[in-house]
């Protein structure tokens, strides 16, 4: 047994049969929903980290594009600068990477636990308030997360003014991302599309929020 399967899968598995049999009026779906608001929450630090950190960062690209231009014949002096610019605005340039890092075992576990398990356990109704079998396929459910994967895209970018290059790339990741969302749910279970769903709508509400507290308290650029 492997160690997802061991500490993430299985503790994951026990939670969500707790939630269905004693919270969420044995509707899979609504249990689903809670089990990801619950995974969110406890991880909150490190997404609110992530993606505030994230935000900050674009905020802070014509400096880094400076430093970038100031120092392209020296790149010790350039990752010094731009080491001090993180610095002075108290943000981690790897706090994307590790939020990944830390998503990917969960993850695996949930979709493990989405795609086998809940088959194995024998739910009364495996469904979402009896509206659609969260074992098969739906593609309302994936259209839908791609769409709020759209929203939660667009709402991390920053606004770029004329059509430069940046504008360019910021507008194919806007729609790269709900198009990969739609190609891989599609093949997906709706039960770990639900959850995509949740995670992504968790996930817009968390950015809006960042974005209007930066928006408050701006990042001051130097001249």
């Amino acid at each position: 047994m492997s160690f997802i399967d061991l500490y993430i899968s299985k503790p994951l598995f026990a939670v969500l049969v707790f939630i269905y049999q004693s919270v969420a009026f044995h509707d899979l779906g609504l249990s689903i929903v809670i089990l990801t608001v619950l995974v969110r929450i406890v991880l909150l630090p490190f997404f609110y980290k992530g993606a505030k950190d994230q935000t900050i960062m674009q905020k802070l690209q014509p400096h880094i594009k400076q430093i970038q231009e100031k120092h392209k014949n020296d790149k010790g002096k350039q990752a010094e600068a731009l080491m001090e610019l993180y610095k002075k605005h108290k943000i981690n340039p790897f706090s994307s990477l590790l939020l990944l890092i830390i998503q990917i075992p969960i993850f695996l576990a949930l979709f493990d636990l989405f795609s086998n398990q809940i088959k194995n356990f024998g739910f009364v109704s495996p469904t979402f308030f009896g509206l659609f079998d969260l074992t098969a396929k739906n593609w309302i459910v994936v259209i839908i997360a791609a769409v709020f994967q759209y929203f939660q895209t667009k709402a991390m970018m920053p606004k770029q003014a004329g059509g430069g290059a940046q504008a360019q790339m910021q507008k194919i990741m806007t729609v790269l991302g709900p198009l990969v969302t739609v190609l891989i749910l599609g093949n997906l279970p709706s039960a770990i599309a639900l959850y995509w769903l949740t995670f992504t709508v968790f996930s817009f509400v968390q950015q809006i929020y960042i974005n209007k507290r930066i928006a408050v308290d701006p990042v001051p650029l130097e001249e």
